[in-house]
């Protein structure tokens, strides 16, 4: 009996250590990340398409991609629906797309984008977001004006398999709440990486 209960005392703290040894110390892996954009086509009906690279994919199992858009874009919630299988992502709006508002009568809104990473075999993932530029005010001379319109790069939050040990010591990256899914409203902790690089 005590012969039993020992084997099943040492199995359990052998388990126990194996979980632990597990557990990612190196968290460098979270800054060698870099996130690029591409504007592709012109007038106002553009594509923009955002490249992350990454490293050791197996130590997380979700990206989510937080867009802050300018007044002067929106994306059309009819459009990205009707994409269907074409897309490689799921989207969550923060609000209700106007498509006829002009930008100056345009709030900014947040854009979720939470890549597919089932079939992903490589480090690296192309996401392909059709976008749209309103209309600007009318000049009052009736002179035709351009403006400079600025795309800022999405912030990158990873839900990790692992647990980073020694998280605190990179202080490029912080826990934020964010939606979980592009299905549902509820929150979930996220960690908030500061890409290494970021390409315009």
């Amino acid at each position: 009996m005590y012969l039993l209960m020992f084997f099943i005392l040492a199995c359990s703290l052998t388990c126990h250590c194996s979980h632990d040894q597990g557990a990612s110390d190196d968290c460098n892996y979270l800054e060698r990340i870099t996130v690029s954009m591409e504007l592709q086509k012109t007038g106002f009906h553009r594509e923009l398409v955002t490249t992350v690279q990454f490293k050791n994919i197996g130590l997380f199992d979700k990206i989510l991609l937080v867009h802050t858009w300018p007044k002067d874009i929106y994306v059309d919630p009819f459009q990205l629906a009707s994409l269907g299988d074409q897309r490689n992502w799921e989207m969550l709006l923060d609000s209700t797309i106007d498509l006829e508002m002009p930008a100056h009568k345009s709030p900014q809104f947040d854009t979720y984008l939470f890549p597919h990473l089932e079939e992903l075999t490589s480090g690296q993932i192309n996401l392909t977001i059709p976008i749209h530029g309103r209309y600007q005010k009318p000049s009052n001379d009736g002179n035709p004006s351009f403006n400079s319109i600025d795309i800022h790069p999405p912030n990158l939050l990873l839900r990790l398999v692992e647990t980073c040990t020694q998280l605190n010591k990179l202080g490029s990256t912080i826990v934020v709440d964010a939606p979980c899914t592009a299905d549902n409203s509820s929150t979930c902790q996220w960690i908030k990486v500061q890409p290494q690089k970021v390409v315009l």
